[in-house]
């Protein structure tokens, strides 16, 4: 298993991928990913009157922007949620590709590859638990936060150094914006 570079961008880690990463990672036109667990540290919060709180990384979102910007790859939430906290956050990103209460990751993988026509080689996706195995196993780079269920731990083309929710899908964008632009 590899390991992806740090929070801090190490790009020593990054240059040393191996050569079946660095040819997946720069296929990459959409990168999709799971909500709680990946942007969030999987924990919900709820008040005395029920509402519910979500922290997000801000380099998380940083990473969605670079993303944008530097490599020209969109970013996409495919979450079983249906949160209004989350659509806020993805709003916010401006992340237009966002799949709420989807009780099947797949079958929605599959109407934004049709819709998008795109292949599985052009997504790459990060997940942290069993409901990611099924597209994680397809898409064409796949990656998880340190903290991952250790099955999806096991099936991940890269482990993040960071937790879900603590950078971990910023390393991962910046793996690939490493590689989208090294090979320009």
């Amino acid at each position: 298993m590899l390991t992806g570079a740090g929070p801090a961008g190490k790009t020593r880690e990054m240059e040393h991928l191996g050569e079946d990463i660095v040819k997946r990672a720069g296929r990459i036109k959409l990168l999709l990913t799971d909500c709680d667990g990946v942007l969030t540290d999987g924990g919900v919060y709820y008040s005395a009157s029920g509402e519910e709180l979500k922290k997000f990384s801000l380099r998380d979102g940083m990473g969605v922007e670079r993303l944008r910007k530097l490599a020209g790859v969109e970013t996409g939430i495919i979450t079983g949620e249906n949160s209004e906290i989350v659509r806020r956050r993805a709003e916010k990103l401006g992340i237009r590709e966002y799949y709420p209460g989807a009780g099947d990751k797949y079958s929605t993988l599959r109407e934004i590859m049709k819709l998008k026509e795109l292949s599985f080689d052009e997504i790459a996706y990060i997940g942290d638990d069993t409901n990611d195995m099924e597209i994680m196993q397809q898409a064409g780079l796949s990656a998880c936060p340190a903290d991952a269920f250790p099955m999806i731990r096991e099936i991940a083309h890269l482990v993040m150094e960071s937790r879900g929710g603590h950078g971990a899908f910023r390393e991962f964008s910046e793996i690939i914006i490493f590689q989208k632009q090294k090979s320009r």
